[in-house]
């Protein structure tokens, strides 16, 4: 008869204090890297505000021009509104009527109208710029032929194109779905979206060492095995500050196309709206365009956060 006799458990690894004390270190820093960003976002902040009321006081109040060339804009303050006036219009009603809503919170409504819009045409933007890209990458006619086509598209304004696409759009059947007006705006979006994306992508592609390339080559590793180990990591420093440009782009695609197409509802029409208050209500016109430069912010800051996540491939980005 044989006794077994029971394994003695395998004791967990004690964390050492030397281990802890790294993590607390590295914890720390990051906090401080957090605050000096959000403290150096606040201070750029208030040195445009400054500027902006320095040149307020010192300007000539109608301007510097040059025959029919406007070179430095007025001073008065239906052309340029203090800035402390500026913010407390916002905490004031949209319009005169019992009911209306604060102004804050009516661009909140148009800013989030047209980040939906954005994000969509964000998303077709990455989704075609890293299919060119791949498509450049692996046939080096193609990269010929199509990146002149791509430089060469960013050449053409949004204003002659918006309408171009909204009529097009207007005219295609896809089933019983219909093309909607956001759409149209969308496809706008993702066209300024695409460029940084595929430009990024193929250098990032382009990016690995011959030596990395031949050694997978000669293990019989086919195309699609070394882009997926070897290439696509070693896009991730290049494609991320192209994803954060794409984000930023798609904001200024989506308001731009918003006033060419006349779309309802976005911060791109209500700043064509309210710029017709500007003679009666100098602080009102800008409170769209403070919201729209907050949604590019927005945008840019998202992406940046979601590419933390892929911090074990950024070896060679700073990370600041």
């Amino acid at each position: 008869m044989t006794t077994t006799t029971a394994a003695p458990p395998v004791a967990a690894p004690a964390v050492t204090p030397a281990a802890g004390a790294t993590r607390r270190a590295r914890a720390r820093r990051a906090a401080t890297r957090a605050g000096a960003r959000v403290g150096t976002a606040l201070l750029a902040l208030l040195a445009v505000g400054s500027l902006w009321e320095l040149y307020k006081w010192l300007g000539p109040q109608d301007g510097w021009s040059v025959g029919d060339t406007r070179l430095l804009p007025r001073t008065d303050d239906m052309v340029m509104p203090h800035t402390w006036s500026m913010v407390a219009r916002l905490a004031e009603p949209v319009t005169g009527a019992r009911d209306a809503e604060p102004l804050w919170q009516a661009v909140l409504v148009a800013a989030g109208a047209s980040l939906r819009i954005a994000v969509g045409g964000w998303l077709l933007g990455v989704t075609i710029g890293v299919l060119l890209a791949l498509a450049m990458q692996r046939v080096r006619v193609v990269e010929a032929a199509v990146l002149p086509l791509v430089v060469l598209s960013q050449t053409v304004p949004l204003i002659a194109l918006a309408p171009l696409v909204r009529s097009w759009g207007s005219q295609l059947e896809l089933g019983s779905a219909d093309w909607q007006p956001w759409t149209s705006v969308a496809v706008i979006a993702s066209y300024l979206a695409f460029f940084p994306v595929a430009v990024g992508m193929l250098r990032g592609l382009q990016s690995p060492a011959a030596i990395h390339v031949e050694l997978l080559r000669a293990s019989a590793a086919g195309w699609w095995t070394t882009t997926l180990r070897l290439r696509l990591p070693a896009a991730v420093p290049h494609v991320l500050p192209a994803l954060r440009l794409a984000a930023a782009n798609a904001v200024v695609g989506t308001v731009v196309a918003e006033v060419a197409t006349g779309l309802p509802g976005g911060i791109g029409r209500m700043i064509v709206e309210f710029a017709n208050f500007a003679a009666s209500d100098p602080a009102k016109p800008w409170a769209p365009i403070f919201g729209a430069v907050a949604l590019g912010l927005l945008a840019a800051g998202v992406v940046a956060l979601l590419g933390r996540t892929l911090v074990r491939f950024r070896r060679t980005e700073v990370l600041r």
